[in-house]
């Protein structure tokens, strides 16, 4: 069903994509990190915070991804764009309700996460986050939009959306931060508006007819209970372990607090590279969607099963060569930020440990997954997803940062652990061909 070209024309440009997208992030910690420790500590912790309703919107769009790329395996190509229309509607809906929760709330949600960091810490905080709270909606609609397109494998189009909106991010920050001296702010309205364009540009483009599936207001304005009901019975789950997760990573972030500045500091900094280091399987998700979705809707497992075998070589190979490089210039990136050497140095070791198991055990705990989710395998997934994250990484990371005094390190160990456990799991499950046996549409 996809050809090595097919594969390539697929993987390359969302992987570009990705890189695009990571650098909004990272680009706010960097340049902010020319301002204080403080700012960077603010920032950081808001953006893990951030990541719980990012990951919720990815999760709902995952969701549709899954029932539209079956419908496109089936040829049934007008109720994959009626799916696509849903998940707009349901994604707009959600997203508002969110973004007001946490404007009426903000800074009682951060007094209780981070309520002992330090003051100039709290107030960059409150900050950050009053202002990311109007990317909400944008961020919806972008995550639905890119789903649509990414399920009939048109990745180059989001990839030059994002070119075009790390460019204004970029510029942004570079003027709020040095020329208008906005500290804080002069990252997170650049941010914002950058959201908005990517948001608005890939919703008019689902629009086109001249795409195999498209919106259209007639689907997006009527409420298809049938449709919503197949888009949440994935969704749902994906929001319920992706929410779990991110809460827990902003527990350990609550946890990071008491380590003092320059600990909150590097584990920031690091996380940053993170996200770089992960844009590998960050990549191959959706990949495994479009991919097995496709092959189940057709009803072809032998192929299923195939290109499951042949995406996780791929994921792994391309893993190893990544994170190997992300590592390697680590030590020179360091050098680039007003940081203390006993913070630059944490930061590579972090950076060193989280590489290694985002090479070896990441891929199967996380892309494999999803496309066992993308086969209809969606409660399984998501109960050991839910076991690791808090019967893994919770408990080991308060035994081993707080216990054994291990700090940030000890959080980052408990994570690898978590990824270890879960792929092994995910792989017996994928070799013991359950996942072959689940039905998500008719």
């Amino acid at each position: 069903m996809f050809s090595n070209q097919a594969l390539k024309n697929l993987i390359i440009p969302l992987f570009l994509e990705q890189l695009l997208v990571a650098f909004v992030g990272i680009a706010d910690v960097f340049v902010i990190g020319f301002v204080s420790e403080a700012a960077v500590s603010g920032v950081s912790l808001v953006n893990s915070f951030n990541t719980i309703f990012l990951y919720l919107f990815i999760a709902l769009a995952s969701g549709g991804a899954v029932v539209i790329s079956q419908y496109i395996g089936k040829k049934d190509y007008d109720k994959a764009g009626e799916t696509g229309s849903q998940l707009l509607l349901f994604s707009l809906i959600f997203s508002f309700l969110v973004e007001i929760g946490i404007l009426l709330y903000n800074e009682q949600l951060m007094r209780l996460i981070f309520g002992r960091v330090e003051k100039e810490v709290m107030d960059a905080c409150v900050t950050y986050l009053r202002i990311s709270a109007y990317s909400y909606p944008a961020l919806a609609m972008y995550n639905a939009g890119t789903a649509m397109y990414r399920s009939f494998g048109k990745t180059d189009t989001t990839l030059y959306i994002s070119l075009v909106s790390n460019i204004i991010n970029i510029i942004g920050n570079i003027i709020g931060v040095f020329v208008l001296h906005a500290g804080v702010p002069g990252v997170a309205y650049p941010s914002l508006i950058a959201r908005v364009f990517s948001a608005l540009a890939i919703t008019v483009l689902c629009f086109s007819m001249h795409n195999p599936i498209y919106y259209t207001k007639a689907w997006i304005f009527k409420w298809n209970k049938e449709l919503q009901r197949r888009i949440l019975g994935i969704a749902v789950p994906n929001g319920i372990e992706s929410g779990v997760f991110q809460l827990v990573k902003v527990a350990l972030s609550s946890v990071a607090a008491l380590f003092g500045t320059y600990q909150i500091a590097a584990n920031g900094v690091a996380q940053s590279i993170w996200n770089m280091s992960a844009l590998v399987c960050v990549t191959m998700g959706p990949v495994y969607i479009t991919v097995i979705g496709q092959c189940m809707g057709a009803e072809n497992t032998q192929q299923a099963e195939y290109y499951f075998k042949k995406l996780t070589k791929v994921t792994l190979l391309f893993a190893l060569l990544w994170n190997g490089l992300i590592f390697a210039l680590t030590p020179f990136v360091m050098h680039f930020y007003a940081l203390s050497p006993e913070t630059k140095e944490l930061v590579i070791l972090l950076v060193l440990v989280h590489n290694i198991f985002n090479t070896i055990s990441f891929p199967l705990a996380d892309p494999l997954g999803k496309g066992l989710r993308a086969a209809g395998d969606v409660k399984f997934t998501t109960v050991v997803s839910l076991f690791t994250s808090i019967g893994v990484r919770l408990i080991f990371a308060v035994l081993f940062g707080i216990y054994l005094d291990l700090g940030v390190m000890g959080i980052a160990y408990a994570m690898c652990l978590d990824w270890t456990i879960r792929g092994i799991i995910f792989w017996l499950r994928f070799k013991s061909g359950v996942w072959k046996h689940f039905k998500v549409i008719e």
